[in-house]
């Protein structure tokens, strides 16, 4: 069994000597501002949450996503935390008082390592290795250094994965920055690792929570927090998830469904009537009337549907404390089997999976959703090969060139090709939109630099 006393830590990854701060923050709150003053994270304004960016109309994208995240976090770990300390007053003295603040700050990181373009550039990165140019790697053996990428380390570019970069991006010493990455604490950095395992079991789904350049980071907190060791085949390493992950995951959950819904009303995709039909679906018959009474006496239609929205969240935010609190001890032992949301109350529960089935088929397969997709797995793909060709064959003039665009902070000229792979992939995941788009078309010839 995990126990709370130890897996709440404010110690933090690469300064774990250093105390006695002089404000009056705890640690966690020290993460928190970290991250929202960091470059990564101001990147996330022009990263496509699902809608393309910008237009006449705002829409989510990945920085408003994960500030709501953060939001509906804090009011996840703050009423859990009460609940718990009902139950456990011995536990007073201890970070369980902190919950809210942890997981706020987990879900401000939880999409850092996605890439432009959303799931697209995602896919297309994964899949230049396992089906496109990229695949040459996989028995190329580097003439410089005589060394070639390990199954282990192929495993990690095919099933290329956002969480995994995100925990990389948090935790690797890039060129000029200290040892530990941004130095976060070990909680708020076991909390953003969903799929706490290798890449060698990331399966049919093709999830997994770090890359072998991170394995030891991981190993190191998960061995400090007590997180339980899984069994695993040789060479592959597997967790039981951080109980925390559950609380971040419900609240990105609760909020790319339910934003993704009042976005596509916003865009017309969806009418008002249908919007409201689907938000009131959360609630039985005397609920449904109270909201319904109350939605009257607001004239705008948008904010009729706001109004809806916040009872929506709020619905499933109790829920999902709920189902935790109930379940302490899986999550504590390491065998709670799925996702929150799954086990919340029957009817809000068919109101969420209708939600899911009206956004797969009006929404995510929309002509305007598609195409950024197509789009953003053509400028990634092609941004990717030109970069990997570059490192794998840098005496090239043209690879020079392209080598010269990127950040000294990337080790692009590391002395393993793992190490320059993925300083590809750093450079090229931590991208915005509207960059790699650019960077695309002056390397295609399309559009000049200013003069």
């Amino acid at each position: 069994m995990m126990n709370w006393d130890r897996l709440l830590s404010n110690k933090r990854l690469g300064q774990e000597g250093m105390t006695n701060r002089r404000d009056d923050r705890t640690e966690f709150q020290r993460d928190y501002d970290r991250l929202i003053f960091s470059a990564p994270f101001r990147r996330l304004q022009n990263k496509t949450q699902v809608f393309p960016l910008p237009g006449s109309i705002f829409v989510h994208n990945r920085l408003t996503h994960s500030l709501e995240v953060s939001s509906v976090g804090r009011s996840l770990g703050n009423d859990v935390s009460r609940l718990l300390l009902e139950r456990h007053p011995e536990l007073a003295d201890t970070h369980l008082t902190e919950l809210g603040s942890i997981v706020s700050a987990a879900c401000l990181a939880h999409d850092l390592g996605n890439p432009p373009f959303g799931h697209s550039g995602e896919k297309a990165i994964g899949t230049y290795f396992s089906e496109g140019e990229g695949h040459f790697l996989k028995s190329y053996v580097c003439e410089q250094t005589g060394d070639c990428l390990s199954h282990a380390q192929w495993q990690d570019l095919i099933h290329f994965e956002g969480n995994a970069n995100a925990f990389r991006l948090l935790t690797h010493h890039f060129n000029g920055r200290r040892k530990g990455g941004f130095v976060m604490t070990y909680s708020t950095l076991a909390s953003i690792v969903k799929y706490p395992f290798t890449s060698d079991l990331a399966g049919e789904k093709r999830k997994f929570g770090f890359f072998r350049s991170e394995v030891e980071d991981f190993r190191k907190i998960a061995d400090d927090l007590g997180i339980l060791q899984l069994e695993a085949p040789e060479g592959a390493y597997r967790y039981a998830r951080y109980p925390l992950v559950y609380l971040v995951e419900a609240a990105d959950d609760i909020c790319y469904q339910i934003m993704d819904i009042e976005d596509a009303h916003k865009l017309k995709l969806l009418t008002t009537e249908q919007v409201r039909q689907l938000f009131l679906n959360y609630f039985g018959e005397r609920q449904r009337d109270n909201i319904t009474s109350r939605m009257k006496t607001l004239e705008d239609v948008n904010e009729q549907i706001v109004y809806l929205r916040s009872c929506v969240i709020n619905c499933l935010e109790q829920e999902c404390v709920r189902v935790f609190v109930e379940h302490e001890e899986e999550f504590l032992s390491g065998t709670f089997p799925g996702p929150l949301i799954r086990y919340i109350s029957d009817v809000p529960r068919m109101a969420y999976k209708e939600c899911e089935k009206v956004a797969v088929g009006n929404i995510y397969h929309c002509k305007d959703v598609v195409d950024i997709e197509i789009a953003g797995y053509k400028v990634i793909t092609q941004l990717t090969d030109l970069m990997i060709k570059a490192v794998t064959q840098p005496e090239k003039t043209f690879s020079q060139l392209l080598i010269s665009r990127v950040s000294s902070q990337y080790q692009i000229l590391a002395p393993t090709l793992y190490e320059r792979v993925m300083a590809v992939l750093d450079y090229i995941s931590g991208m915005t939109d509207v960059y790699a788009l650019d960077l695309y078309r002056k390397i295609n010839g399309m559009s000049l630099p200013d003069v």
